[in-house]
């Protein structure tokens, strides 16, 4: 009996013993999982990372005075596809399917040539160092930033992607989507409602062609326009963009600031003045106002807590199926994989397709 006793003591020791060891791994896992970025990663390899970064997009923006939005919107546009790995600045040929013909990105995704002169600034100070897929992040900070919008320390740490995913950009969230299947899209990459209504603050600053929302200002429901924008805004907008008129014509996301990143765009729905259905709907769809309103109402009603969701939600988007530690690469051209020769830095329409992004 006694033997018995002893023998189970000691394989309930053993055990305890294993069981302890597996958590403690666990724990190590969890932690590894919980910290693979770090806003301190380039501290000792390239510390002068995001300074470079801020200057190129300072000198961008002399020519172009709607590069800051643009810049965003690419951060988005990878992110939501397979994660933020920087696929979507690379270019046709040697295997990859170029995620900038999608239809979402084709003739409207911009700004590649402005990543390209960051990463050259990039690689002569700091070689081999930083991810293309971190300057996006890091270029999407900067460019709210720069524009009278929050700040804030951004994770980094990511390693570039070798692989594109086409259809998959192809299934990016439109402006022709109804709130259900934002919210849907939103919550199979990890994000909630309020991220859904907090991301869409991004359209304070940026540009939309006319055909993306042509359909609100005459046949929206039995031959009319949309009810639920605004008729002085309708009028403008009419103007703008005639029937059987230029569908490309760029107009303002944001028509009270549009350079600045601000709140108007929440004050603006409040008005009913969201340019896109896809955001007057946010405060305006019945079957949606359980859900999305009060968060427009409550950025309307305070910038600083839009900020600090925008902030928090922009962090969390960041963090989509980032690649880290040996997976992936460091990119030494954004346009190519590593070993790759060529890389077409034309992007051109294809035949048959549309642009049907909102910002150009």
């Amino acid at each position: 009996m006694a033997s018995s006793s002893s023998s189970f003591a000691c394989r309930f020791s053993a055990l305890s013993v294993v069981l302890l060891l597996l958590s403690f791994v666990a724990i190590l896992h969890f932690d590894k999982c919980e910290a693979q970025l770090s806003p301190t990663f380039y501290d000792d390899t390239c510390p002068n990372v995001s300074a470079i970064v801020q200057e190129q997009l300072l000198l961008a923006q002399r020519s172009d005075p709607r590069i800051f939005a643009s810049l965003i919107r690419l951060f988005f546009h990878d992110c939501f596809t397979d994660g933020c790995d920087a696929s979507l600045l690379l270019d046709n040929g040697n295997g990859i399917q170029s995620e900038k013909f999608a239809i979402p990105n084709n003739n409207s995704a911009r700004g590649f040539e402005v990543i390209d002169a960051v990463k050259t600034a990039v690689e002569s100070s700091c070689p081999g160092v930083v991810s293309c897929a971190d300057i996006l992040a890091i270029a999407a900070e900067a460019s709210v930033d720069l524009s009278s919008g929050p700040s804030w320390t951004v994770p980094l740490g990511r390693r570039d992607g070798t692989t594109t995913n086409f259809s998959a950009a192809g299934n990016l969230p439109s402006p022709f989507d109804n709130v259900t299947v934002l919210q849907q899209k939103f919550a199979a990459v990890g994000l909630n409602d309020t991220d859904l209504v907090a991301l869409s603050g991004a359209h304070t600053f940026g540009r939309a062609q006319c055909f993306t929302f042509s359909r609100r200002l005459a046949n929206f429901s039995d031959g009319n326009p949309d009810p639920s924008l605004n008729t002085t805004y309708l009028a403008e907008l009419q103007q703008r963009c005639p029937q059987g008129g230029n569908g490309s014509v760029l107009n303002d996301l944001d028509r009270d600031t549009p350079d600045v990143f601000d709140n108007r765009y929440y004050t603006n729905l409040q008005n009913l003045n969201g340019l896109l259905t896809t955001d007057q709907d946010l405060l305006s769809a019945a079957d949606t106002n359980a859900s999305t309103a009060p968060d427009v109402n409550r950025f309307a009603a305070d910038q600083n807590v839009f900020f600090e969701y925008f902030v928090e939600s922009m962090i969390k988007m960041g963090n989509i199926a980032v690649l880290t530690g040996s997976s992936g690469e460091v990119r030494s051209n954004c346009r190519v994989v590593n070993g790759a020769s060529g890389g077409q830095f034309a992007i051109r329409l294809r035949d048959g397709e549309a642009s049907s992004a909102e910002e150009i």
